[in-house]
């Protein structure tokens, strides 16, 4: 399992849709407190790319000691369409400040948030992170792909996906003893994450499939979903 502090830092790294919530700007069109861009520095510093003019750089040019409050919020909407779809949530406070020097476009501004503290509620479960744990943290191989492969998964290998009904008895199978929907929801290197749902106001489940052993990379990804396709065929 991913401790808490690598799913932090995998979301932060993520294409998850995230806003950066300052202290004294209110009234902000959502759209202006989400970051173009944002990357973690090797301190575990987290970089956030937003236009020169944006409310958000304003509030951190005029920081008094230059510490302004600000919590990174990320929001993890599954990719594929299921019941429930947002899959977590995590958040990461600390002060802010602007680095001039490093936006690489003009007319943009790049903000470095200081990480005070982090938090994540996910699929996983809920677990909070020290910064230290943070900057140290080592993101999943796969998150820069998990879009592109489950809506794969799902739109070509969907017989596959419910196949892996075999490996559940009759967990799979709803109150009228019908084989449930099964979608694939997440995918990290320790394995794949289907949600089986049944009819409508019926209460679905997710199951886990682990991998014998992490993926480190796509390629490694292959082979260990034939071999969970190949035990449920």
């Amino acid at each position: 399992m991913p401790s808490a502090a690598e799913r932090t830092r995998t979301l932060v790294q993520s294409t998850c849709s995230a806003v950066l919530l300052v202290h004294g700007v209110e009234g902000a069109r959502p759209e202006q407190l989400a970051p173009q861009a944002r990357v973690v520095g090797p301190d575990g510093e987290v970089y956030l790319l937003f236009s020169a003019d944006s409310p958000v750089v304003r509030a951190a040019t005029h920081a008094v000691h230059d510490e302004l409050p600000a919590v990174l919020e990320i929001t993890d909407v599954a990719p594929v369409s299921v019941p429930h779809r947002i899959r977590g949530r995590a958040w990461v406070s600390g002060w802010l400040t602007c680095a001039p020097g490093l936006a690489a476009e003009p007319g943009a501004m790049m903000l470095r948030l200081e990480v005070g503290e982090a938090s994540v509620d996910d699929l996983w479960g809920t677990g909070g992170v020290e910064p230290e744990d943070f900057a140290a943290a080592a993101v999943d191989p796969l998150v820069a792909h998990e879009t592109e492969l489950l809506q794969h998964l799902a739109a070509a290998h969907g017989d596959q996906v419910q196949g892996l009904c075999a490996l559940l008895g009759e967990r799979a199978r709803d109150a009228g003893g019908r084989e449930r929907r099964a979608v694939p929801l997440a995918l990290d290197r320790f394995g794949l994450r289907v949600r089986f749902t049944g009819e409508p106001g019926e209460a679905g489940f997710d199951a886990r499939f682990d991998f014998p052993a992490p993926v480190r990379d796509v390629t490694e990804l292959r082979r260990a979903m034939h071999a969970l396709f190949a035990a449920a065929a």
